[in-house]
């Protein structure tokens, strides 16, 4: 520490905080969000538990059911906080952990979307309008399941569908961020010609 303390203050004119700075094993260091992982003969970084678990937080909070906002204004917000999150960890190896949270934030829509429905005669509506026949529909839209319950059940997978969320301006995160990782290596490849 005190090599790099003189290093970081003497050479480069930094300060250095001595109550955030640490020495330690890089498997239990977190710094700015992120953390490292090692397996085998491969390393990277990784968004740390705490931050996937103030996404969800966050999420929570724009799908929760009470907001009375309509859908497209739930999505838009959705879609600006995923963005700047996504942004941010652009550089962590997180590609099975944005696809676990793109499952769980759909589901919080269609949990927000079938809140919205709240009468039975409006959810047969919208129900028949997805593809349902009427009596499917009834049956459906007379279920005793809680909200949550319901938004991963095949009423609602059938019915709001993946496509359909995209179609109406939900922005996949797992391919959103797959796109960052990308456009990222290309511009790589470009410097490093």
């Amino acid at each position: 520490m005190k090599n790099v303390r003189s290093f970081l203050e003497g050479k480069l004119k930094l300060k250095v905080n001595e109550e955030k700075s640490k020495i330690g094993s890089h498997k239990k260091l977190k710094s700015l969000g992120f953390s490292l992982w090692h397996f085998v003969k491969n390393r990277g970084i990784r968004p740390r538990e705490k931050s996937v678990r103030k996404f969800r937080e966050k999420v929570k909070k724009i799908t929760k059911r009470n907001r009375g906002r309509p859908i497209k204004w739930i999505r838009r917000e959705l879609n600006e906080y995923a963005r700047g999150w996504l942004g941010y960890y652009a550089l962590a190896d997180m590609t099975a952990k944005t696809a676990e949270l793109d499952g769980w934030t759909r589901a919080r829509l269609r949990m927000y979307i079938w809140k919205q429905w709240k009468r039975v005669r409006s959810r047969v509506a919208n129900l028949q309008k997805a593809g349902l026949c009427r009596e499917q529909a009834w049956m459906f839209a007379n279920t005793r399941r809680g909200y949550w319950r319901t938004a991963h059940s095949p009423i609602l997978t059938r019915t709001i569908t993946n496509k359909s969320l995209l179609e109406t301006g939900y922005d996949d995160i797992a391919k959103r961020h797959a796109k960052i990782r990308k456009d990222m290596a290309e511009k790589k490849a470009e410097m490093s010609e």
